[in-house]
């Protein structure tokens, strides 16, 4: 009697197997007696403007059409705001998904990515998915970019050059003599990603805004995302800013009415200019709660790096697991990175002022 024999699994690419998985930050669960906050996904912790939920419900009503493909209102509001013009611009869903296309649409396999470590977690899944290699550098030990070292390690197989500032997840940003410097000697033809995720919450005078930067530098590309100091991380909105044959192409590598009709509905309406002034004000009131959140830490003898996004680094190395299920028994849900860190998200005042309390406790009994 023959046994069956089991059928040929599908064929898949062989560098899949080498894509490290995305960790998200952990959901506060609800527990009796205690009220839980999560501070692990550098979400905005502000509800949506009312003008933002009008237009969203506004463009709700027409689900059953396609959204406009070229998103021509949303890139138009986010030239008139960025002040470049729209051929440089491109959109999609996310800044992450135009990091993934700059990287389709740059490297072969065997070509490099050069990227800081620690620093976001989807820079070494960007380069194993478009089988490149990625090329860790790492931080320095006040947790910045070594720019020097990320110089000398561009090859001639380099194609991306990828730079967070503020870096994710330590907090520090690049300051404008550093990255001139470097700028000036990074080869012409290898594309600088400038990722400014959470360039607004930046309050250090020496740290450049990125489209200054790529006016001047026509191989840098500004990612930035309307995610988080615009609070719409639930609908998906990045955008780039390019040179326009960099533009174009990122255009043409886009998936076909990928950013949602409400989408671009939301940032019409948030890049307006009572509703977006709405908004810094909310984005300075998190840079309040963050600047006093460090100094507190600081002063209780925690060691925290320069925090410039809406979160802070705790460099607490092998005891990051630890010390993430002590805050969690506080109801305290942070992002723990083992054998490195903690990110902590600032977020609603009532959540800041209870971590700080339980830091306090927390380094008291480990200390």
């Amino acid at each position: 009697m023959t046994t069956p024999s089991t059928p040929p699994a599908p064929r898949l690419r062989a560098n899949m197997a080498k894509v490290p998985a995305y960790v998200a930050g952990k959901p506060a669960v609800a527990r009796d007696g205690l009220e839980v906050f999560k501070l692990s996904s550098n979400e905005n912790p502000f509800p949506p403007l009312p003008s933002v939920l009008t237009a969203i419900t506004r463009a709700a009503a027409s689900v059953n059409r396609y959204p406009d493909p070229a998103a021509t209102a949303m890139v138009g509001a986010i030239a008139r705001r960025w002040g470049v013009e729209v051929d440089k611009l491109a959109a999609a869903t996310g800044s992450v998904r135009l990091l993934a296309q700059l990287a389709e649409i740059t490297c072969a396999p065997g070509d490099e990515v050069v990227y800081a470590w620690r620093s976001f977690e989807s820079y070494p899944i960007t380069a194993a998915i478009s089988d490149a290699t990625g090329v860790e550098v790492p931080l320095t030990a006040d947790a910045r970019h070594d720019l020097p070292a990320m110089l000398a390690a561009i090859t001639e197989r380099t194609r991306l050059v990828i730079l967070c500032s503020p870096n994710n997840p330590t907090g520090p940003a690049l300051r404008r003599a550093e990255l001139t410097d470097f700028l000036a000697a990074v080869p012409r033809d290898v594309l600088v990603v400038l990722d400014e995720a959470y360039r607004e919450f930046v309050d250090d005078p020496e740290v450049p805004d990125g489209v200054e930067v790529f006016r001047a530098h026509p191989n840098v590309v500004v990612l930035r995302t309307f995610s988080k100091a615009y609070g719409l991380a639930g609908l998906r909105i990045g955008a780039a800013v390019a040179h326009p044959d960099v533009a174009a192409t990122l255009r043409r590598a886009s998936t076909p009415f990928g950013v949602s009709a409400i989408a671009q509905a939301a940032v019409v309406a948030s890049l307006q200019d009572a509703a977006e002034a709405e908004l810094m004000e909310r984005v300075q009131a998190v840079v309040a709660e963050r600047n006093v959140l460090v100094a507190g830490l600081r002063e209780q003898g925690w060691d925290v790096p320069d925090a410039q996004g809406n979160f802070f680094w705790l460099p607490v190395g092998d005891r990051a697991l630890e010390l993430a299920d002590a805050f969690a028994a506080e109801g305290l849900v942070v992002r723990a990175f083992a054998g490195a860190g903690l990110r902590v998200t600032v977020a609603e005042p009532e959540a800041n002022a209870r971590f700080l309390e339980v830091a306090g406790k927390v380094l008291a009994e480990i200390s």
